[in-house]
């Protein structure tokens, strides 16, 4: 069994899109936390732009069904978490550039 990765786990995260923003999960800054155990379990803490978010539990499933498809992979557990709160600063710096912000 090859041990699973963070950067493997961003990488497959950065294919899920806010379909609203048009930006993957990653690169919005979305992602706050990863855990790999020592037998491939994935837990993720993630966010969203606004608590509100009609689109929430859609990305949620996208990047748990994605992580399930890694190679060797346990349990995946995506966590929703609200603290702390989102903000545009967590936007990768090279996404900002490209926003204009």
């Amino acid at each position: 069994m090859s041990k699973i990765t963070k950067d493997d786990v961003l990488k497959t995260l950065s294919k899920v899109i806010d379909p609203e923003i048009g930006i993957d999960v990653v690169s919005l800054g979305l992602v706050y936390d990863v855990y790999i155990d020592d037998n491939n379990n994935i837990s993720v803490n993630m966010t969203m732009t606004v608590p509100g978010c009609p689109l929430a539990g859609l990305m949620l499933e996208d990047a748990r069904v994605r992580l399930k498809e890694l190679p060797s992979v346990g349990e995946v557990n995506i966590n929703l978490v609200w603290e702390p709160a989102w903000t545009p600063d967590r936007i990768d710096p090279e996404v900002k550039k490209k926003l204009g912000i």
